[in-house]
C-alpha cells in the first residue's frame, strides 16, 4: 500500500459519514463560510439513509412514548423540507383503519388532534374520518374494517435526499470524498491529523474540528480510528421492508397496527409496487451484512394479511431491503421503544481540537440536527454566518410545490419524444436539473445506450459526473431504483459500461 506524500490541507470542519446527517452538516457548514470536507467509506447513502421507510413524518407512534419535542420538531420540518425539494418530497395521505381490540378510537383521535395542531401545519390537509364501506381506501381491506382515520405526512426519496445535500455542499465549495475510509485520527498541535485510505493509497489532511456522523459505525470510528476501546453509545436496531406488486390502485398509504403493539406501513412505491415495513429488532452484526430474515418476512406478510382481503405471501415479493438504525442507547427494554431523537456529545479537552459525535436521529430531522451541530461548531471555531437552510432549496427543487406537473410538461414540450412516464421519472429525481441532464438531447438517439427500461447513457453519465455514482448498484438501487426493472444481465452490462467509462476518464 503506497502513501501519498503531500502537505496536508487544513479544513475547518471534517465530516465522517456520507449519510443524510453527514451530508446535511457539510452543506450547512460550507454555506456558513467554513471550509469543509466529508469522507464516506462507501457510496453516499449506502447505509441507513437509503433503507428507511421513505417518510418525512412526525412519528405518530412516538406520542405514545411521550416524545413530544421530537414529534413537534418533526412535524414542523415536513413543510420546510417539502418546499426545499418538491421533486423528491411530496405530501401523502395515510389511512389508519380502526382495529377493534387494539388502540381505542379515543386514543387515535387524541393523537391525531395533537398531530394536526402542534407542528405548525399550513398546507398539508387535516385529519378526517373515513367510512371504509364507501371510500375507495376500504376496497383492498378485509370487510371487518369499516372505519378509518386519514391524516397527512410526506413521502421522500431518501437516497436522493442524501445525494442532493452532497451535491449542494459541493456546489458551495465542500470537498466530497466517497469510497474514502478514515483510518486514523489523532490530535496534534491544536488540529486533527486525519489519515485517509482510498484505492489502497493513503493520504493525510488536517482539520480544526471533526464531526463523527458515521451512523451505525459511529462507535467503530471511535474504537478503531481514535482507539476509544470502551465506546458503546449506539443501539443498533434492524428495520426490514418487503416490496410486492401493487396491492391497490389509489395513491394513499396505509398505517397498520399489529397485535404486538408495533405498527407498519403499506405505501405506493415506484408506480408499480407496494412497500411494506418496517420491523424493529436489535442487531449485533456488521451493518454492511444486514439482510431481512425469514422471520421478518413472515412477520410482515402475516401483518399485512391481517388487513388486506388478498393475503400477502413471500411469493409476492419482488425485492426486500434492510437497514440498521443507530439509535442512542437510552436503556429502553424494547427496540421499538428506544428513542429516535438525536444526541450530540462533544469531546473537547482543553486546548485540543474538538470532535462532535452524533448518536441517533431520523431522516425527518436531519436539517435541524445540522443546525444543532452548527451551534456547537460555532462555540469551538467561532460563529460564521446565520442559519440559512430553512429557506433554501436543494438542487432541482427551485420550483413551486404545486408546480411538478408544469415541470413535466416543460420537459415534454422541449423533448416530445420522451414518454410521459420517462419525463415524469426524470422530473421526480432531478427536478429542474433534468433540463441540465438533457441539455444535449435533441433527438431520441441523443439519449445514448439504453441499459433497460427507460435508463439511458445520458442519465448514467450525468450520475457519474455529478452525483458520485461509481457502480451499477449506485445507479440502480440508490440514485434511480431502476433495479426493480432491469434484469441481472442488464445490470451486469451497465456495470461493465460504467467500469469502461471510469477507465477512459482515468486515462484521459
Amino acid at each position: 500500500m503506497s502513501m501519498i506524500s503531500a502537505d496536508p490541507e487544513t479544513y475547518d470542519v471534517f465530516v465522517i459519514g456520507g449519510g443524510v446527517n453527514g451530508c446535511g452538516i457539510a452543506r450547512d457548514a460550507v454555506g456558513r463560510g467554513y471550509s469543509v470536507a466529508l469522507a464516506e467509506m462507501h457510496d453516499l447513502g449506502s447505509g441507513t439513509s437509503s433503507t428507511s421507510t421513505k417518510l418525512i413524518h412526525g412519528g405518530l407512534r412516538y406520542l405514545e412514548h411521550y416524545e413530544f419535542r421530537l414529534v413537534r420538531e418533526s412535524l414542523m420540518e415536513r413543510e420546510v423540507l417539502w418546499a426545499a425539494a418538491p421533486h423528491i418530497i411530496h405530501p401523502m395521505r395515510f389511512v389508519l383503519p380502526y382495529h377493534a381490540g387494539l388502540r381505542p378510537a379515543w386514543m387515535l383521535r387524541l393523537g391525531l388532534f395533537l398531530y394536526d395542531h402542534i407542528g405548525g401545519r399550513k398546507k398539508l390537509p387535516a385529519t378526517r374520518v373515513l367510512d371504509l364501506r364507501r371510500d375507495e381506501a376500504g376496497k383492498p381491506l378485509r370487510p371487518q374494517y369499516t372505519k378509518a382515520f386519514e391524516y397527512s405526512d410526506c413521502w421522500v426519496n431518501d437516497a436522493r435526499l442524501v445525494a442532493l445535500n452532497a451535491r449542494d455542499a459541493a456546489d458551495r465549495g465542500a470537498t466530497i470524498l466517497t469510497r474514502t475510509k478514515v483510518v486514523s485520527l489523532r490530535r496534534e498541535a491544536g488540529l486533527w491529523r486525519i489519515e485517509l485510505e482510498r484505492d489502497e493509497k493513503r493520504s493525510t489532511v488536517s482539520a480544526r474540528l471533526i464531526v463523527n456522523a458515521a451512523g451505525p459505525w459511529v462507535d467503530v470510528v471511535l474504537r478503531q480510528a481514535m482507539a476509544r476501546n470502551n465506546a458503546a453509545n449506539v443501539r443498533l436496531v434492524k428495520g426490514s421492508h418487503i416490496v410486492i406488486r401493487r396491492k391497490f390502485e389509489h395513491e394513499r398509504a396505509y398505517f397498520f397496527q399489529n397485535s404486538d403493539g408495533r405498527i407498519f406501513f403499506a405505501i405506493p412505491y415506484e408506480q408499480e409496487f407496494t412497500l411494506i415495513g418496517t420491523t424493529d429488532e436489535d442487531y449485533a452484526g456488521d451493518p454492511h451484512d444486514v439482510a431481512i430474515s425469514p422471520s421478518e418476512i413472515d412477520y410482515l406478510c402475516r401483518g399485512a394479511s391481517e388487513y388486506f382481503r388478498e393475503p400477502v405471501s413471500r411469493e409476492d415479493m419482488v425485492w426486500s431491503y434492510s437497514g440498521v438504525r443507530p439509535l442512542f442507547d437510552d436503556g429502553a427494554s424494547k427496540a421499538q421503544e428506544a428513542t429516535r431523537d438525536y444526541v450530540l456529545r462533544t469531546d473537547a479537552p482543553k486546548g485540543e481540537a474538538a470532535c462532535i459525535n452524533i448518536f441517533g436521529g431520523k431522516i425527518t430531522t436531519y436539517r435541524r440536527l445540522s443546525e444543532s451541530v452548527m451551534e456547537e461548531v460555532g462555540r469551538h471555531l467561532g460563529e460564521r454566518g446565520a442559519p440559512w437552510t430553512a429557506g433554501a432549496t436543494l438542487p432541482g427543487g427551485d420550483f413551486p410545490v404545486e408546480g411538478f406537473d408544469a415541470l413535466v410538461s416543460a420537459l415534454r414540450k422541449t423533448r416530445p419524444f420522451l414518454a410521459p412516464a420517462h419525463a415524469g421519472r426524470l422530473a421526480r429525481l432531478y427536478g429542474t436539473r433534468a433540463h441540465a441532464l438533457l441539455v444535449a438531447v435533441r433527438a431520441p438517439e441523443d439519449l445514448g445506450v439504453c441499459f433497460g427500461d427507460d435508463l439511458y447513457e445520458v442519465e448514467v453519465d450525468y450520475l457519474m459526473r455529478h452525483e458520485w455514482a461509481v457502480t451499477a448498484e449506485d445507479v440502480l438501487w440508490r440514485r434511480t431504483k431502476r433495479g426493480l426493472k432491469l434484469n441481472a444481465d442488464e445490470a451486469a452490462a451497465l456495470d461493465a459500461w460504467m467500469a469502461e467509462r471510469r477507465r477512459n476518464v482515468a486515462a484521459a
